[in-house]
């Protein structure tokens, strides 16, 4: 099959600024649980987007790990993805989520979330995945995977002796909106978006998007 011969069209749903919460989070909360219940795969996993520290958009699949009055995630601070928010704390968000055909994408500003914040999502992590923090130098070159299995290895072994503690290098970030589109997918093309963007005085403008 060609690549140009691959389409879907879309008829599960319909979307109208009628239909939609006057809050955001609220809608998202809405979907997020309808995309739960669906049983979407990776129904958490979103497409964080940054600009890179040269000049090129960088994007990734990482995990929400919650929702306040913001987006939260977590990574190692020394990554890519770590120094190009230090550089430049703007991003996106996006998630799809296929089994309804729909998309979200949210635009903000971020910021580290406190350590406190950080140590509690850390520790409530399975011990592998706490020991992964301190052994992965994410980014950066490394030889092969045995470096990482050898450290990995060192380090279990020094905290079956000790207790662990969180890296420094590692914690999470809030992403607080300042824009969202919801996406529903509709018949030939003419999909539903409807947009909410902050106004002046911190209210929320709600539109639609021509597809």
């Amino acid at each position: 099959m060609k690549l140009s011969d691959i389409r879907k069209d879309y008829t599960l749903k319909s979307l109208d600024i009628s239909d939609v919460s006057r809050d955001p989070f609220r809608q998202f909360s809405l979907w997020f649980d309808e995309a739960v219940d669906s049983e979407a795969l990776e129904v958490n996993a979103m497409c964080l987007s940054t600009l890179g520290l040269d000049g090129y958009p960088s994007g990734r699949i990482v995990l929400l790990k919650g929702v306040d009055e913001g987006f939260v995630f977590f990574t190692n601070y020394s990554s890519t993805k770590g120094k190009e928010i230090e550089e430049m704390p703007k991003a996106s968000l996006t998630f799809f989520w296929a089994e309804l055909e729909r998309q979200v994408r949210i635009v903000g500003d971020l910021e580290k979330i406190s350590e406190k914040e950080s140590d509690e999502y850390f520790f409530s992590r399975p011990i592998g995945s706490q020991i992964g923090a301190w052994t992965s130098p994410q980014s950066q070159k490394i030889e092969n995977r045995e470096v990482l299995s050898e450290r990995n290895k060192m380090l279990e072994e020094r905290f079956s002796k000790e207790q662990i503690t969180r890296p420094p290098h590692w914690g999470g970030y809030r992403l607080k909106p300042k824009q969202f589109e919801f996406w529903q997918g509709r018949s030939s093309r003419l999909h539903d978006r409807i947009g909410y963007e902050l106004d002046g005085e911190g209210k929320w403008e709600i539109f639609r998007l021509a597809p």
